[in-house]
């Protein structure tokens, strides 16, 4: 990738655009919309994008032979596109993928394009390799159509940040496909009469609905929202396929106060952009393959650095999949939504809590800063914005299932100063303004209000339990810890004496801000009877050991056994007078 940022101004000088668009074929099958997408796609980037039209060159059935499609195409290599333009391909039409010695090879069929004789096709990789000889620092193709062998990459992650006027200053070559090689790719339904079901998601993110809350339009910003729509349409059986073929710029089809950041004298003013969220990136593996990953990692403490980047690509997929495009917070609440949606958080969450759980039972001194640090990051989309109480509430869900695997995995290998760096995880200003500054005062305040709410009683099943949310929790995560960390049945155990220890380090926090000693009662609240009850067992254990007590040398009760003494006898005193059998 070049470096041309200091030859580059922070707008576009000139906008071109290659416009395709085939139904009729002298020697394929018709299309029905591909011409009507064509002329759409034309109209937009003119009437409402900025590109002159003298600068777009549109090429329609017969005209769109494969001499014709080229000669548009290099007519960019011509020293009247500069450095500073934005240059946009798009093509409506049939595509076709043929498997070589080294892949997939991708094709474009022209007009008057013999389907045995594939000399007349426009083979999709010398577009992409002569867009060097092109001097435009952004470089966008759009493809109604579906073939393999793209190779792209992903150099800028989905949940990342970039400056808008940075973006303008790299250099970028992009692309986004209707489908893949091996699907079908519909030319009609869609949100648009007259249109394919891609260009017509492609249309309506155009014309705003891909926009930023800032009014920002970029590539990325339109491909994640074609990506996430066509993917989900009830008239799709494809998926799109999108990424960058060079570079880590953005082509910016709309940038609303681009001008006044521009005209700032002795400012470098400028506004951050985040690159939307969708579900496409790089290969996932299965759960078991991630969790085997984690372990060789951190076998070695040389991996630490390997081991930050792995999981922190997991919080950017877990950050993907709770975006509230997925969870919208807004509109009337229905009560039949709820256990459904509190499903989705646990399947969004499942991998990147059991990796964290794998942390927390395996850790070195090393490895904690990362674990404090995938906890705080997964907590970046949970500021303070408008919307339905409950649903807002409800974001904190994957943040208990987290604090609750990993807890649990760290009890179970007795590793306290795991389970004290959970808690004691600092979280992000934007996000602990209403809930604490600590992960551990978070979490019980989460609790709290999923309590006060009573809906953890409409699950099927918990109608009449004590602790709903307790129960619910401790049924639903112990197939996947036992799957991997073999806890067999040191499960009930790990889990109550998890439980005892989070109530007891908030009530803790809680003494020490001044707010009394309350902190979430589980299930060891109606457990409270017999020498095996979890509350006094784990009490007896501390008063046998004194400071010794493992908990306390790892920094819990801030390493003080009076401290312990003191919140123990408190909580213990409010967890005796429940009104429970």
């Amino acid at each position: 990738m070049r470096d041309i940022r200091f030859l580059l101004k922070t707008h576009y000088a000139g906008s071109h655009a290659l416009v395709i668009g085939i139904n009729s074929y002298a020697h394929a099958s018709p299309l029905s919309h591909a011409v009507s997408d064509a002329t759409a796609v034309h109209e937009l980037l003119v009437k409402e994008l900025g590109f002159p039209s003298d600068n777009v060159k549109c090429l329609i059935d017969e005209r769109a032979t494969r001499d014709a499609i080229l000669n548009g195409y290099f007519r960019f290599t011509r020293n009247d596109v500069g450095l500073d333009d934005r240059i946009l391909v798009f093509f409506a039409g049939h595509g076709h993928t043929l498997t070589g010695n080294r892949g997939e090879v991708g094709f474009l069929v022209p007009y008057d394009a013999v389907l045995d004789d594939y000399s007349t096709f426009i083979r999709w990789d010398d577009l992409t390799k002569n867009s060097e000889l092109i001097r435009a620092k952004h470089l966008m193709f759009i493809m109604d159509a579906c073939y393999g062998g793209l190779a792209l990459t992903r150099s800028t992650l989905p949940g990342s940040a970039r400056f808008l006027k940075d973006m303008l200053l790299r250099y970028s070559r992009q692309v986004l496909t209707a489908g893949k090689a091996d699907e079908t790719v519909s030319d009609a339904g869609g949100p648009l009469p007259g249109h394919s079901v891609f260009t017509g998601h492609l249309l309506e993110g155009l014309r705003g609905k891909a926009a930023s809350d800032a009014g920002v339009i970029t590539a990325n910003g339109l491909m994640s929202y074609v990506y996430q729509c066509v993917s989900r349409d009830r008239d799709s059986n494809q998926t799109p396929h999108y990424g960058h073929l060079d570079g880590d710029g953005d082509f910016v089809f709309k940038a609303a106060g681009l001008s006044e950041l521009e005209s700032a004298q002795g400012k470098d003013l400028d506004r951050l952009i985040t690159v939307p969220y969708s579900e496409e990136l790089t290969e996932t593996h299965s759960l078991t393959k991630k969790f085997e990953r984690a372990k060789t990692l951190l076998s070695s403490e040389s991996s630490s650095i390997e081991l930050h980047d792995f999981l922190l690509s997991e919080v950017r997929r877990f950050l993907v999949l709770t975006a509230e495009d997925n969870f919208p917070v807004v509109g009337s609440f229905n009560q039949a939504d709820f256990v459904p949606r509190l499903e989705r958080y646990e399947s969004a969450v499942l991998d990147l809590s059991i990796l964290l759980a794998t942390v927390a039972y395996w850790a070195k001194p090393v490895h904690l800063s990362t674990l404090q640090k995938c906890l705080s990051r997964s907590c970046d989309r949970l500021d303070a914005r408008g919307g339905l109480a409950v649903w807002l509430e409800l974001r904190w869900y994957p943040l208990i299932l987290q604090t609750y695997r990993a807890g649990i995995a760290a009890v179970d290998a007795q590793r306290y100063e795991s389970l004290a760096a959970l808690f004691h995880t600092p979280l992000p200003v934007i996000a602990h303004h209403q809930q604490g500054s600590l992960l551990v005062e978070a979490v019980g305040k989460c609790i709290l209000e999923l309590n006060r709410t009573n809906l953890l009683k409409t699950i099927p099943g918990h109608e009449n339990h004590y602790t709903p949310l307790s129960e619910y929790l401790f049924k639903i995560l112990q197939p996947s810890l036992d799957d991997l960390l073999f806890l067999g049945k040191s499960y009930e155990h790990a889990f109550d004496t998890f439980e005892v220890l989070l109530a007891l380090a908030v009530a803790d926090m809680n003494l020490v801000r001044d707010k009394g000693a309350w902190g979430p009662v589980g299930r060891f609240g109606w457990k409270r009877h017999g020498a095996a009850a979890p509350f006094q067992r784990v009490i007896d254990e501390a008063i046998a050991q004194g400071p010794r007590w493992a908990p306390l040398q790892a920094g819990l009760f801030g390493g003080s056994f009076q401290r312990f003494q003191r919140v123990a006898t408190e909580y213990g005193q409010k967890v005796s007078t429940l009104p429970w059998l």
